[in-house]
């Protein structure tokens, strides 16, 4: 984890823009033991420990020790250059092991996957990595949530980033107002952060009840770990406890360290008031210090072993998670053993070392940059050069291969259309197959943008859900899609032939909420979100109702109406409103597209035989005739061809992943999905 640089040790000379302290080794051992603490928890626990908000305390408590001794020598804060110099020493660790962790995924993971690490390499070269996670909580429709990312740890690097640029800007502004009126420099800053860790703690807390996995990474809601740190160093010089005291306290921080990822839900319960726990143990130990005795846990903390250890905590938190997840996902396990997990420790050890040796250390003892600030932003230039090659170089060969895919000729690509009688197979041995792995993640249909004037809903939660096509108001019918991200997929389809028709088309839909009646087992939100979807249209009372009327079981024929089917199209034949149903698709209890990319698209292990996988019959036949005006559409004979349901048809992914249908596949169905709309509708073109 990165920290304020420690303080100068004894006998060696301070470098650097900002005046060093003096070295208090039971800090540095405090580190060892907080990255000892997150690397042993992940590895063979599986489980958050709380030494990352111990990391961020001491940024925070070394930060403000080097700012406030500048004060006191009366030198100027110089800001710019504490930045250069603080992110010219960070950097090129991250760019090693960015570069290393790109290099492992090409090697190991699967090519669906790449996109998503590449992101977040920019997203953690560039310290928004949190937020992008931020974003990745709350949409449903990010790659597979149970997957690590190897990159996913820098999301703490992130928010450290973001406060080692905030803090200096709020210690400068103080000192400013404190030598033009008068003030003391330490009271104020007192005052300053007490206000900030009372006012984040309180958002912490009401945030992580209502929103836990968001704030989690929100850096607002961490802010009031700084906070502590940053108070701890303000009033440690004011508190004289006795030897015995410190003593008791050291041990009992220690204690409560060790134990806080054993007693608590840390990852599901952070960063509200619990991560007080982590935080305050950390202020103990600090507040221990140096006790002098040799029952005091400072003599523990203050061994060569921690210390040393102290020095390379920084690369061993940036190679153990990379690591540990490349390891997991190359053995094919959901978890490292005792042996397998010692490998990974030794290798993260190992690399931890040598990136320090060789790259961090000698990047922080060279003195050419310290001479002029140009030089420092030319040394931070190049570190990020290094790094974004090859990103932009995945980036510009991914722009290639898309332009390549799409100038495919059509027999290419014929996609659905190889499952129509009478089909001649014409794909070239060369050709490409659609959409390219790498791009498969993101080949989600939508619709043109945001829903605008009358068509937005006046709830909040519509809106934000809410998106349209291009028609205007001059449109000959309107449609309304509901439900989830199965019905989402068929925009793909009825996107084109409404642009075609000149029909409008909004979407209202919430990732993992079927459309239907309140349901007592539904998911958080849902019923309230389909309670206000159906207000709506009631309200806007568009021609028809586009949804998903069935719901298929992961490999297994097994698949039933959707919960309330029968009421919901009665609510809405009742309103006047057509319901246009369509059968879903079959789903899987595995990846279909990533066994293809593995074991090829020829593999018998990829192509599930049609009667394990889809119903002989489907739940539509029960309840057709029974309502007044209801469509049925059934595209299943277009997904499997009477004996299996292939991963790849007519040279296309026909999934995103184990049951979602990939963009580029439903938009092949596109004229079967027109002639069956019709022909069950009864519309007229």
């Amino acid at each position: 984890m990165p920290t304020i640089p420690a303080p100068a040790r004894p006998g060696r000379r301070a470098s650097g823009p900002v005046a060093k302290s003096k070295f208090r080794p039971e800090i540095q051992g405090l580190r060892s033991l907080a990255v000892l603490m997150v690397v042993s928890y992940h590895i063979w626990i599986g489980r958050v420990s709380g030494g990352v908000d111990v990391f961020l305390l001491i940024s925070a408590f070394l930060m403000t020790l080097q700012f406030t001794g500048r004060y006191k020598q009366g030198r100027p804060m110089d800001l710019l250059r504490h930045w250069l110099h603080l992110f010219r020493r960070l950097l090129p660790a991250v760019v090693v092991v960015l570069l290393g962790t790109l290099a492992a995924t090409f090697a190991f993971l699967p090519p669906t996957r790449w996109v998503e690490v590449v992101h977040q390499a920019w997203a953690a070269l560039f310290y928004f990595e949190n937020w992008l996670l931020q974003g990745l909580a709350v949409n449903y429709y990010a790659t597979d949530h149970s997957l690590a990312s190897p990159l996913q740890h820098f999301w703490s690097l992130s928010i450290q980033g973001q406060v080692f640029i905030m803090w200096p800007v709020i210690f400068a502004t103080v000192a400013l107002l404190c030598r033009r009126f008068g003030l003391r420099y330490r009271a104020t800053l007192a005052y300053v952060f007490a206000i900030i860790f009372v006012v984040s703690l309180a958002y912490s807390v009401i945030f992580t009840a209502n929103n836990q996995a968001v704030a989690y990474f929100d850096t607002f809601a961490r802010l009031w770990e700084f906070a502590l740190g940053t108070l701890l160093a303000l009033i440690l010089p004011g508190l004289n406890f006795a030897k015995p005291v410190r003593v008791v306290m050291g041990w009992i921080g220690v204690v409560a360290m060790l134990t806080c990822g054993i007693l608590l839900q840390v990852q599901t319960a952070f960063p509200g008031f619990v991560a007080l726990w982590p935080t305050l143990a950390a202020v103990f130990v600090i507040a221990a210090g140096q006790t002098g005795s040799r029952f005091g846990v400072d003599r523990i903390l203050s061994s060569k072993f921690l210390v040393r250890l102290g020095d390379n905590s920084y690369a061993l938190y940036l190679w153990h998670w990379p690591i540990l997840v490349i390891a997991l996902a190359w053995s094919g396990k959901d978890h490292a053993g005792w042996l397998s997990g010692t490998a990974i420790i030794a290798a993260s050890l190992a690399l931890a070392f040598l990136t320090t040796k060789y790259v961090e250390k000698p990047f922080r003892e060279w003195k050419w940059p310290e001479v002029k600030r140009r030089r420092s932003a030319i040394a931070i230039a190049a570190c990020l050069a290094v790094a974004c090659a090859p990103l932009l170089g995945f980036q510009y060969k991914q722009d290639l291969d898309l332009e390549a895919a799409q100038a495919q000729a059509f027999k290419d690509n014929p996609g659905a259309h190889a499952l129509l009688p009478g089909y001649v197979d014409l794909v070239s041995d060369d050709a490409k197959t659609l959409p390219t792995a790498e791009q498969l993640p993101e080949d989600w249909a939508t619709l043109a943008g945001p829903c605008e004037g009358e068509s937005k809903p006046d709830e909040k939660m519509l809106q934000e859900k809410c998106q349209q096509n291009g028609i205007g108001d001059d449109a000959v019918k309107e449609i309304l899609v509901l439900g989830d991200s199965h019905s989402q997929q068929w925009l793909a389809a009825l996107g084109p032939l409404a642009e075609a028709e000149h029909w409008k088309v909004t979407a209202l839909l919430l990732g993992g909420c079927h459309f239907m009646p309140e349901n007592p087992d539904a998911e958080d939100g849902c019923n309230d979100f389909n309670a206000a979807a159906f207000k709506y249209a009631a309200a806007k009372a568009p021609d028809a109702v586009f949804m998903v009327g069935t719901m298929a079981s992961p490999s297994s024929p097994d698949e039933q109406l959707v919960y309330g089917f029968e009421q919901t199209v009665t609510n809405f034949n009742d309103l006047g409103i057509q319901v246009v149903a369509i059968r879903d698709n079959p789903r899987y209890d595995y990846n279909v597209t990533e066994c293809a990319l593995s074991k090829g698209v020829d593999s018998t292990d990829c192509k599930s035989d049609q009667p394990d996988v889809l119903a002989a019959e489907s739940p539509f036949a029960a309840v057709q005739g029974n309502f007044g005006n209801a469509a049925f559409l059934d595209m299943t004979d277009l997904l499997c061809d009477g004996v299996t349901c292939p991963s790849v048809v007519g040279n296309m992914f026909v999934y995103l992943d184990d049951n979602h249908l990939s963009r580029t596949y439903v938009t092949s169905m596109g004229e079967m999905f027109e002639e069956r709309w019709f022909a069950a509708t009864g519309w007229q073109r």
